[in-house]
Parts: structure tokens; C-alpha cells; sequence
């Protein structure tokens, strides 16, 4: 009912995002160029570049300058975190991927046990590694794959999802459930034995130019760039705007709020008060200092942000 009474409310809501001038220089932290540097020092060693990024994104954010490194190497395409994506138009959106000249593209899901998907990734490597010449590999009889992509789409849940599948081995690269866990490209990891392959994990690296503000924050409400470079209350923010955007009402319910909302302050102090997130803090008054309680804004943009991240607010495509 709730869901029913918010489509009247459609016409309500903003249009635009303000992002308010923002400069988003600064997000490309100085790991992530000698994680470059050294992704092209080791890629004579690889057969096969595995790019994953958000299934949420499919086409904001990837990194233009992977670009050199894909066009001399052959090139898959991982879609991660499928579970959380709205792929209702799936067929467009791999008609646009193609277009920009990607035409291996696997969705898979790899923080769950078994995905099917996931099993599929071996024999489609094989495969594109098999269409050209193996160039100065062509002697090995064992295959070497390099993972790249932005920080926090699941490099490493990849990497410890085939050795389950192939290997049954547990994991072999740290998880983290933010970005710049993996800050240097580490030694080579076994993923299979038949055929024997190894996969190298890289750290995740940004565009050091992002090409714009939106984008920006499209990687920052999928979790690829440290919230408070952006600011939780922004993200969350772009969040509201985003979900009212789709017509997603989930937030309605989940929080008790009597209908949806365009004000992520009134959203915010809602949610504050449904989860008893509060703070004390000091107040000047005319009798002297006394100590309030009042809402606690941050923690609540921080719980409507991780709700989004765990899927709980439903599936969403923001591209």
C-alpha cells in the first residue's frame, strides 16, 4: 500500500542531482598509480586480462586507462555482484558494451558458495586465449591471467570463488568490505590444475581523471572510493535522489517513514529515530552549557548506505 501511495508522489521530486561544484581530483589516492606501474611491468607475463567491475555500473567508471593494457592482450569482462543489480535490460545494456568494443562479458555473483556463472569463466578464457597467437607464451604450457578493475568490485571474492570452484581450496587474497584492501600486485595465485592457471591480483585503480561529478558518485554509493572523501551525507544524498529517480520506494518501508521524501535531512532524522541513533552534545543556552540529545545524522547516512550496499533497499541499475 505504502509502495502504491508513493507513485503519487513522483512528480515531487527532483529532477537533478546539485553536486554543488564538487572537485574529484583528489580521489585517486597515490597507491593506485604504482599499482599502474607495475600492473605494465608484469603484463608480458600474462595471457589474458579479467576485468571485473559493478554490475550496478556497468558502463560508469571503468577505467579509461586500462584501455592501452586491453587492446595488446585478449580481454573478459566480469560483471560482479549480480545479486544486488536490476537487470531487467540486460540486452541493452551488453548492446552498449559491445558498441565500446567489449564483446566477452560474464555476470557473476562471487560471494555466494557456487555460482554457476563462475564455472563458466575457465572454458571462456581457454577460449579467448585460443583465438590469437600466444605471442612470447607460446612454450608454457600453463596460463597466467592478470584481474584488474576499480577498487572494491570483487577481485579477490573472484579470485576465492575459483579456487573453491576448481581447487577446493579456501581463500588465497584478502576480502575487504571497502576499497584499497589490495594495494600491490601480489604473486601469482593458483586458480585451477586442469589446466594449470594462475591469476596475479592487482590493486584497484580509479581513472585518475574521473569524467565527471555523476560518475563519480556512482562509484562512491557502490563502495569503490573511501566515503569520506566524498562525505557520508553527500552519498547518501545522491542515494535518495537515485532510489526516488527509479521509483524504488523500499526505503519507505524499511524505515518506517509515512512516505517517501525528497529531503535527505527529514530522511535522515527518520531513520536517526527508527534505530535510536542518537548523540549528546553540548548547547549554549542562557543559563550556561547543557548537554542534548539529538539525532545522529552520520550513523544513519552510514545504515541507509550500507543498506543499499547489502541489496536490502532491492535491486538497482543506476546506469
Amino acid at each position: 500500500m505504502k509502495l502504491y501511495q508513493a507513485l503519487r508522489h513522483v512528480d515531487r521530486f527532483r529532477s537533478a542531482f546539485d553536486f554543488g561544484g564538487r572537485d574529484v581530483a583528489h580521489w585517486f589516492p597515490g597507491h593506485m598509480a604504482k599499482g599502474l606501474k607495475q600492473m605494465r611491468a608484469n603484463l608480458k607475463n600474462v595471457d589474458c586480462i579479467i576485468e571485473i567491475h559493478d554490475a550496478r555500473i556497468p558502463l560508469s567508471g571503468r577505467n579509461p586507462v586500462f584501455q592501452d593494457t586491453l587492446n595488446v592482450k585478449p580481454h573478459l569482462l566480469i560483471l560482479n555482484k549480480m545479486d544486488l543489480a536490476d537487470l531487467s535490460k540486460k540486452r541493452n545494456i551488453l548492446k552498449a558494451l559491445e558498441k565500446s568494443g567489449v564483446k566477452d562479458i560474464l555476470f557473476t555473483d562471487c560471494l555466494k558458495q557456487t555460482d554457476s556463472n563462475v564455472k563458466k569463466l575457465m572454458p571462456m578464457v581457454i577460449d579467448i586465449i585460443e583465438r590469437g597467437p600466444r605471442f612470447n607464451r607460446e612454450e608454457n604450457t600453463n596460463y597466467c591471467l592478470m584481474v584488474i578493475g576499480v577498487p572494491n568490485v570483487g577481485k579477490s571474492s573472484l579470485i576465492n570463488s575459483l579456487r573453491r570452484t576448481h581447487l577446493k581450496k579456501g581463500r588465497a587474497s584478502r576480502v575487504g568490505g571497502e576499497p584499497g584492501i589490495t594495494k600491490a600486485v601480489l604473486t601469482r595465485i593458483q586458480v585451477c590444475q586442469r589446466p594449470i592457471m594462475y591469476l596475479l591480483d592487482t590493486p584497484g585503480v580509479l581513472p585518475p581523471r574521473i569524467e565527471s561529478v555523476e560518475t563519480g558518485m556512482k562509484l562512491a554509493l557502490c563502495g569503490t572510493i573511501l566515503d569520506h572523501l566524498v562525505g557520508e551525507d553527500v552519498i547518501a544524498d545522491y542515494l535518495l535522489f537515485s532510489l526516488n529517480r527509479l521509483g524504488n520506494f523500499s526505503y519507505v518501508e524499511k524505515y518506517d517513514l509515512k512516505e517517501p521524501s525528497d529531503d535527505i535531512q527529514n530522511v535522515l532524522k527518520q531513520i536517526a529515530v527508527k534505530l535510536r541513533k542518537t548523540q549528546r552534545v553540548k548547547a549554549l543556552t542562557g543559563i550556561g552549557n547543557i548537554t542534548v540529545t539529538i539525532p545522529n545524522y552520520t550513523a544513519a547516512a552510514y545504515d541507509f548506505i550500507r543498506a543499499f550496499r547489502k541489496g536490502e533497499l532491492g535491486q538497482v541499475m543506476l546506469d
